[in-house]
């Protein structure tokens, strides 16, 4: 009774209660300002995308403290839970070891034990009395709480630095983007000092042009469907874009949506949408917390659940990359077959290419893909010093090497392959994407439709605009800029 007294915030000093209080107060207040100066940064320098991501995240972390809130408040209903023994006799993560009969029981059972009702806060016959036993101990409720901590903190941080890894290797096409704009125009007759440099240049152009059909649909075999998809398989490891994919892919891209403007900043307006997509692939969803919901579920000891799931982010990442090759090889064959009927030639975009016409779903895989992964790292990292490394969950040590290695391959490639080919290539679908205008255009253009519903004025133009996406196009950018 006098250890439990002793052990109550009553007889605790109070100093100590005002010094734990302090640092608490202060890490917190120092997260927040550290994430206020991060945002007036980004809104500074008019990342608007970035921005939204990182209030996505301030939503991520306002989350996971109304869990650690709802854990905190109703540990002390829990633990008051009794429940027959039967109903937790079973699915546990680590294998009971063989009781033997007639054997007096080891010191280290009673020690398990007595940690366990003690850290239950029930006394030894609350539930014994009723003949049931404890839903769960206040210990447990603490780790699983640490758990999800973790796990939120590692998705955010690998989403972050994939997205990094994968900015900085689109950055690496830049000086395509810019061989492109700063080429002379073919339109007209060219000075007599640019005659040769236009030359040239058209020269380089018709190369990298027949380089990308050449290479895609020359010959018959590498029209075939099954040597087309082992192609695009394999190429994923090695230049998953070259420079003549990125010059064919983005030539389709601007005949489509702006034909009338050709030195369209097609690599600015890729990293634009990425950074748009970067505040979806960063939250966490409900139906991904479903799945560590059913995944904490299957963890059962002698089943490697931990093993074999760790193959779902290298396969899917497989799939995703080899479908995103061959939509490339597609697109090419095309033309070659537009050519064969005497067709216009030109590279068309289409939501046909993808998976069941919708390219949004590229980017939902590759969104569970990075929360897997950092699923993976996450409870192996919180198992490691929580429980140590020869915890019976932890497995045998054949299991755990792979386990990692596989995760350090998805990261890796989904870094510098998959997610570049993610931003170009889900560009030729049939609609441009919300980052085609620029920050001032898209603050106007909102405005302006929120003027419309406001006053009523919303004629059967501005209905159509609103339903349809805005084509580049279908209005004078200068009158928007002034």
């Amino acid at each position: 009774m006098a250890e439990s007294m002793s052990g109550s915030l009553e007889y605790t000093p109070t100093w100590v209660v005002s010094f734990i209080c302090f640092i608490i107060v202060l890490l917190s207040l120092l997260a927040e300002r550290g994430l206020h100066h991060l945002g007036k940064c980004l809104k500074h320098r008019r990342q608007d995308a970035l921005f939204e991501a990182l209030q996505k995240l301030k939503e991520e972390l306002m989350l996971l403290g109304f869990i650690s809130l709802m854990l905190t408040v109703s540990q002390a209903a829990i633990r008051h839970i009794c429940v027959p023994p039967a109903l937790v006799n079973n699915m546990f993560p680590c294998k009971k070891p063989v009781e033997k009969h007639h054997a007096p029981e080891s010191s280290h059972s009673l020690i398990i034990n007595a940690r366990h009702l003690l850290s239950t806060g029930e006394s030894p016959d609350q539930c014994a009395a009723k003949g049931q036993v404890p839903l769960v101990s206040v210990e447990a409720l603490h780790q699983l709480h640490i758990f999800i901590f973790v796990l939120a903190v590692f998705h955010v941080i690998f989403c972050a630095s994939t997205m990094v890894l994968g900015g900085a290797r689109i950055q690496q096409w830049k000086h395509w983007e810019d061989w492109f704009k700063k080429r002379p125009s073919q339109k007209g007759t060219p000075k007599r000092g640019h005659a040769h440099a236009h030359a040239h240049a058209i020269h380089e152009l018709f190369n990298a042009n027949h380089e990308f059909f050449e290479k895609h649909a020359g010959g018959f075999w590498r029209r075939s469907v099954v040597i087309s998809w082992l192609r695009s398989f394999f190429k994923q490891f090695y230049g998953s874009v070259t420079k003549s994919e990125y010059i064919a892919l983005r030539q389709g891209f601007i005949l489509t949506h702006c034909p009338t403007n050709p030195s369209f900043d097609f690599h600015k307006y890729m990293l634009r949408t990425l950074e748009i997509d970067f505040k979806k692939v960063v939250s966490i969803s409900w139906y991904l917390w479903l799945f560590v919901v059913v995944f904490l579920l299957l963890n059962v000891g002698g089943w490697n659940t931990y093993f074999w799931l760790s193959f779902l982010p290298l396969i899917l990442l497989l799939m995703v990359g080899a479908k995103l090759e061959n939509i490339i090889s597609s697109l090419a064959v095309d033309v070659s077959e537009k050519r064969d009927r005497a067709e216009q030639a030109v590279i068309t975009p289409s939501d046909e290419l993808f998976w069941f016409h919708r390219p949004g779903i590229v980017l939902q895989l590759i969104h569970f893909i990075l929360f897997q992964n950092s699923f993976e790292i996450a409870f192996f990292f919180w198992i490691l010093f929580t429980y140590g490394i020869h915890s019976c969950i932890m497995e045998k040590i054949g299991f755990l090497i792979p386990r990692l290695v596989m995760g350090v391959l998805v990261q890796v490639l989904c870094s510098y392959s998959t997610l570049p080919l993610y931003a170009l290539v889900t560009q030729m679908g049939s609609k441009f994407k919300k980052g085609i205008f620029d920050n001032l255009v898209q603050s106007s253009l909102e405005v302006w439709l929120d003027d419309t519903r406001n006053k009523g004025e919303s004629t059967s133009e501005s209905r159509r605009m609103e339903k349809q996406p805005m084509t580049p196009d279908s209005f004078n950018i200068q009158v928007m800029e002034s």
